[in-house]
């Protein structure tokens, strides 16, 4: 037999022996291919948004009155007034009694007028606005708890990963779309 045939076998053998007692050390180390998930929390934020809120209502209120200075009964309460006071005495008395009765008819036809208006009152239709807050939760994504290598740890996702998480290398696997990109994952705490 070739002496270089030999060596060149036993060569090829050592190093067979060598790349699988490193591939088969490589699988004895390999370590976890899940974390397990612990807990989920969804973080969410409410929202406020502002909105007109109108309705109609029906409202009573005083009348405007169409005889804002009451002349009609200031006017009709004097004419009264001075008839009742000319029935009453003679000559000048009678004058007197003319003059006092007309002022104290149309004070009185005044005040009655008056009394009378404020009493009336009308109903109209009026909108009512006001402010209102709608409130809506907005989803931001989930805090995750996960142990891995008997560690816990927390982890922000954009989707909730179920009961576990994809391990390669030692890291997280966090994007659900594509389980060929990974990244290590941003711990909290």
């Amino acid at each position: 037999m070739n002496k270089s045939l030999l060596t060149g076998v036993a060569i090829g053998v050592a190093a067979a022996a060598g790349v699988s007692a490193v591939a088969g050390y490589k699988m004895l180390n390999k370590g976890p291919e899940y974390a397990e998930v612990v807990k989920v929390t969804p973080l969410t934020r409410t929202v406020s948004l502002p909105r007109r809120d109108c309705h109609d209502e029906t409202v009573t209120r005083p009348a405007k009155p169409r005889d804002e200075h009451r002349f009609l009964g200031s006017i009709a309460g004097a004419v009264v007034g001075g008839v009742l006071g000319h029935q009453v005495g003679g000559g000048t008395g009678r004058d007197i009694a003319t003059v006092a009765g007309a002022a104290a008819g149309g004070y009185a036809g005044n005040r009655i007028e008056k009394h009378v208006q404020d009493k009336q009152t009308e109903t109209i239709t009026q909108a009512k606005c006001r402010t209102v807050y709608d409130k809506s939760v907005k989803q931001l994504g989930y805090s995750v708890r996960y142990r891995l290598n008997d560690q816990e740890h927390t982890v922000k996702m954009d989707h909730d990963p179920g009961a576990r998480i994809e391990v390669r290398d030692g890291q997280l696997l966090i994007d659900a779309t594509d389980s060929g990109s990974w990244a290590p994952p941003q711990k909290e705490g």
